[in-house]
């Protein structure tokens, strides 16, 4: 890739993210399918999150998951992580069993859950240059990543613990962007963003797709997460349905009486972490 003439601080930031999605370019194996749940059963204490859940994800998607508080929505995105264990049923994720090689999927994945996941004591360009080191991503890369989240410039050097809850979100997205994962595992990811923010996220969802990331969110935002989806999918009672690559969603189902009824699925036991990778998976909160 050839740098512009003029490198003002923009085009310096244009040029290493470009940098950085041709490594995730080059990562992304010949594979088709990057996601496959079948008849997945998790357990949450004794309550099934997740009663038979079975889900495909092609590479470069953009899959929404629709459906009511309780539904099984971040369960799913957390056995996708490697976080949730499966006690039935058959999961892979970028070729890796998420029973026996969890540790190579949590590589390969980025998951922003609810919460954000930062270390509060570091500053904004600290947290997000830990987690590009964890995959060797350059200083000018981690800058790229902080400048398309409007991050940069004074902001980089205050305190996570003194930012607000849009400038929290913004932070850990770059995260995710330093870290170039396969897979995006998205819970409600436009939360706390104002409006210009929400159109460079998906603006930058859109750029990490196209090269050959794949995106599964789940959003109760469905005219802005629907316009950016390439399918919707419902989860209804710890399952998955209209599931079928390029179905028509219908109306949002009911979340019926069953195994997850009066049941939370964000509130797992322990805290979230927000964006997983290493040898455990694990970021501080």
């Amino acid at each position: 890739m050839t740098l512009p003439d003029e490198l003002t601080p923009r085009a310096v930031h244009d040029a290493a993210w470009e940098r950085s999605l041709d490594r995730v370019d080059s990562v992304v194996t010949c594979m088709d399918t990057v996601v496959e749940l079948a008849d997945v059963v998790a357990v949450i204490g004794r309550f099934p999150a997740l009663a038979g859940a079975s889900l495909s994800v092609r590479q470069g998607e953009i899959v929404l998951l629709r459906g009511s508080n309780g539904a099984g929505k971040t369960s799913l995105l957390r056995v996708c992580a490697g976080l949730l264990p499966v006690v039935r049923g058959h999961a892979v994720v970028c070729g890796y069993d998420v029973t026996t090689d969890r540790t190579a999927v949590r590589q390969r994945v980025g998951l922003l859950g609810h919460n954000n996941g930062l270390y509060a004591d570091l500053t904004v360009a600290e947290n997000v240059r830990f987690w590009g080191a964890t995959v060797g991503a350059s200083a000018v890369e981690t800058a790229a990543a902080m400048g398309h989240l409007g991050l940069d410039g004074r902001l980089a050097e205050v305190c996570v613990a003194s930012l607000s809850a849009g400038q929290k979100r913004r932070t850990a997205l770059a995260c995710m962007l330093a870290r170039r994962a396969r897979v995006w595992l998205l819970d409600e990811p436009h939360a706390g963003l104002d409006a210009a923010a929400r159109d460079e996220l998906d603006a930058t969802l859109r750029r990490a797709v196209d090269a050959g990331a794949t995106v599964v969110l789940a959003s109760h935002e469905l005219d802005r997460a629907g316009s950016l989806a390439s399918r919707i999918v419902d989860v209804v009672a710890g399952t998955v349905r209209n599931a079928t690559t390029g179905a028509t969603p219908g109306p949002t189902p009911a979340n019926t009486t069953g195994p997850t009824t009066g049941a939370t699925t964000g509130a797992t036991p322990g805290t979230t972490p927000a964006i997983t990778t290493g040898p455990t998976g694990e970021q501080q909160s």
